[in-house]
């Protein structure tokens, strides 16, 4: 199994972890609230853990501060909005179906808009995923059914899937920097923006034994999870990292089945089922071919060892066989391995 693929697996079974234990609070906390709370606790939990480490981490530069503020507005501020001023007139058991529309949009315009590489058997995986997911959710919704909403609540909630599918591909473009800080950004932003939305409507805090628990969730959940789900993107890509992310629903279902009680189901064993076979179907993926690298300049953390995209001169001395971040240059190069498209192939096919 690749690095990425662990980083994004990982960021979906946080994330899709946090969804039952999330729904434990819901008991006591209105919905707009606790996503603020898990928000602003992934937000402030990583800003006190990068002034912990105090590590210098590339930070973005020049134009990927116009990559970050999009991806900002359109996942951390666009999306929740959309997405809860949908849910008002919706049922969850439909948004938890519709919601899965982000990874369809993040591999559309992954592979259209930004020209990343697939072929049949990736196309395949990601289908497989999907439908795991939609069979998933079909079940998992609490509600009168499938539906129940008008055409309107399906648009905006649609539309939060398309904010965070082109915020998932803005992100893909500063993947390279320090993930922890984007992760950070979003967490604040769109807590704050959410928070102000509850506030508004008439909702309090709870009680701060609950305000701390929604918090260390999101800190987990959303926080850990997006550094998580941004290392991903720095290995493999848009398309597949998002598709990895899918699973998240079934990783939630299946810590449910024991934390609530929720009984095993021909849904449940479907849709986990076609999620495995997507999984397995990009996890042996073999992509090689003859290809060109361009001349390029950038600083990221990389380690040298027997990487041949980084073998270049330091200036003093450097532990070059650990990982350390600096500008360095990429002289061009023609050669041919088994790649993803990473941070360093992003070819043309």
């Amino acid at each position: 199994m690749s690095t990425g693929a662990v980083y994004a697996l990982s960021a979906a079974l946080l994330f899709g972890l946090g969804t039952p234990l999330a729904k434990l609070l819901l008991v006591n906390v209105p919905p707009l609230m606790l996503a603020s709370l898990l928000y602003l606790g992934s937000g402030l939990g990583l800003a006190l853990l990068r002034m912990a480490r105090r590590e210098a981490a590339p930070l973005p530069h020049g134009n990927e501060w116009w990559w970050l503020a999009g991806a900002v507005l359109t996942g951390g501020v666009a999306g929740p909005v959309l997405l809860m001023v949908g849910l008002s007139g919706f049922s969850a058991s439909g948004a938890s179906l519709l919601l899965n529309g982000e990874a369809v949009f993040t591999a559309l315009i992954a592979w259209f808009v930004f020209k990343e590489n697939f072929d049949r058997r990736i196309a395949l995986g990601m289908l497989a995923i999907v439908f795991g997911a939609v069979v998933l959710s079909w079940s998992m919704g609490s509600g009168t059914g499938v539906g129940g909403g008008s055409l309107g609540s399906v648009l905006l909630i649609l539309a939060a899937c398309l904010a965070w599918g082109i915020d998932n591909n803005l992100t893909r473009k500063i993947s390279l920097t320090d993930a922890s800080f984007i992760a950070m950004t979003k967490g604040l932003s769109a807590g704050i923006v959410s928070l102000c939305l509850a506030l508004l409507s008439g909702a309090t805090l709870p009680a701060w034994t609950l305000t701390m628990q929604a918090m260390l969730l999101g800190f987990a959940s959303y926080g850990l999870s997006l550094v998580l789900f941004v290392l991903a993107l720095r290995h493999l890509g848009t398309a597949r990292t998002g598709a990895y992310f899918s699973v998240a629903p079934f990783a939630g279902a299946l810590l449910a089945l024991p934390l609530l009680s929720e009984p095993v189901t021909t849904p449940l064993v479907l849709g986990g089922l076609l999620m495995i076979i997507g999984v397995a179907l990009h996890l042996t993926e073999r992509h090689v071919h003859a290809h060109d690298h361009l001349v390029v300049e950038h600083a990221h953390e990389h380690i040298h060892g027997d990487d041949p995209h980084h073998v270049h001169e330091h200036a003093g001395s450097a532990a070059t066989h650990e990982q350390h971040s600096h500008t360095h240059r990429h002289d061009p190069l023609h050669h041919a391995h088994t790649h993803f498209p990473d941070a360093h192939h992003r070819h043309r096919h």
